[in-house]
């Protein structure tokens, strides 16, 4: 078949859409995917979505509206989950996919929608990782800095910019993703570069090309970027800290952060640049067939794990939830009639949403006086 014609055949009646070589061999192949492992994942990974949608839920009410006092921590904090709260949203989605045996029957709107989501919270999550990172580092190695420059406005300002820069490197995989149907009946959501190409002589390049640009890129801007920040800054913040008890404690929530983005972003990543290699060696066509899916899993643990690193570690905030919880639950099950009862859950509520300050989290290792002494010394 070839590279420059139209594609006919087991791919649906006679069309004049145009596909690239590694889509048209993905395409010819049928592999068996409902295996024994692949149910097992499809199980595991529906207790993760509901996971991960209940924790960020709840992120978001607390932060979003509990919280009477807006900090710069609660605007890092507020915009992550949102961002990995849509990504959950969609991991039922993939999940269907999964179970469907590897096949998209969801239709082309929702296939569209699913990766647009994902590719925003890649890009979104990976610069709101390095903003709250760095933002932590200048807040006790430039105190006096941060002091006169840090603000909720400016926050929401970088915020803001960052689901821009995000949403302009999505827009890509947007404009380019489609479903197609394989030889042997099964649906694939996966993104064609061969549609809008600058002529049919040039269709091989234009595929080659931009397979390459957007797995170098989102590799660049989404992972290895990010990470020197994220590194870089913990690192500054490990030589400012003099005691050795809280480097000690510092060193285990940075582990921990660093690990959890490596594990879940490194498996994607290495699996897209060896998508780009599989347009010049065709049999590891099969290779990110298998591997690219389980990859993607693997990335979607992201957003379940932002939660647990973000906001349930800082001091209390559990202990605050439990205690939003309570007001709440027991102002359902309150009498009408009791009207002392309620006014006495309402300053009991009051109170609990004053008492959550998102800030503490912003210092939680190094403590008033190690910020004091940094201030001093500056």
């Amino acid at each position: 078949m070839s590279n420059t014609t139209a594609t006919t055949s087991a791919l649906g009646p006679p069309s004049q859409q145009l596909f690239c070589p590694l889509m048209e061999a993905m395409c010819k192949h049928s592999l068996n995917n409902n295996t024994g492992a692949n149910r097992v994942v499809v199980s595991v990974l529906g207790l993760v979505s509901c996971l991960g949608i209940l924790e960020n839920a709840l992120v978001l009410w607390v932060v979003g509206f509990r919280l009477r006092q807006r900090t710069v921590a609660s605007v890092w904090v507020l915009n992550l989950a949102l961002s990995d709260f849509l990504a959950t949203l969609t991991l039922p989605l993939f999940t269907h996919y999964l179970h469907s045996n590897h096949s998209w029957e969801l239709g082309s709107a929702l296939c569209s929608a699913q990766t647009s989501v994902f590719f925003l919270n890649m890009f979104v999550s990976a610069f709101l990782l390095a903003a709250i990172s760095l933002d932590r580092c200048l807040l006790v190695v430039r105190p006096v800095w941060s002091q006169n420059h840090r603000s909720v406005a400016t926050a929401w300002k970088v915020c803001a910019l960052g689901w821009a820069w995000a949403a302009v490197n999505t827009l890509p995989y947007f404009l380019f993703r489609s479903v197609v149907t394989k030889l042997d009946g099964r649906k694939l959501c996966y993104h064609n570069f061969a549609l809008y190409p600058s002529s049919k002589d040039m269709l091989k390049r234009d595929c080659e090309v931009r397979q390459a640009s957007t797995g170098i890129s989102k590799m660049l801007f989404a992972f290895l970027a990010p990470l020197v920040v994220i590194a870089g800054s913990y690192i500054l913040f490990w030589v400012s800290l003099s005691k050795r008890q809280m480097r000690r404690n510092f060193t285990k929530m940075v582990t921990s952060v660093i690990a959890a983005f490596i594990l879940c972003w490194a498996p994607y990543h290495i699996f897209c640049l060896i998508e780009v290699s599989a347009h010049y060696l065709p049999p590891r066509v099969k290779l990110v067939e298998v591997g690219l899916p389980f990859a993607t899993l693997f990335a979607f643990l992201n957003p379940v794990l932002n939660p647990i690193l973000y906001a349930f570690s800082c001091p209390n905030f559990c202990v605050r939830i439990r205690h939003s919880l309570g007001a709440l639950f027991e102002g359902l099950v309150e009498e009408d009639g009791s009207r002392g009862l309620g006014k006495t859950m309402r300053q009991r509520r009051r109170s609990s949403v004053r008492d959550l300050n998102l800030t503490k989290g912003d210092s939680q290792l190094v403590g008033s006086s190690e910020a004091r002494r940094s201030r001093g010394s500056n």
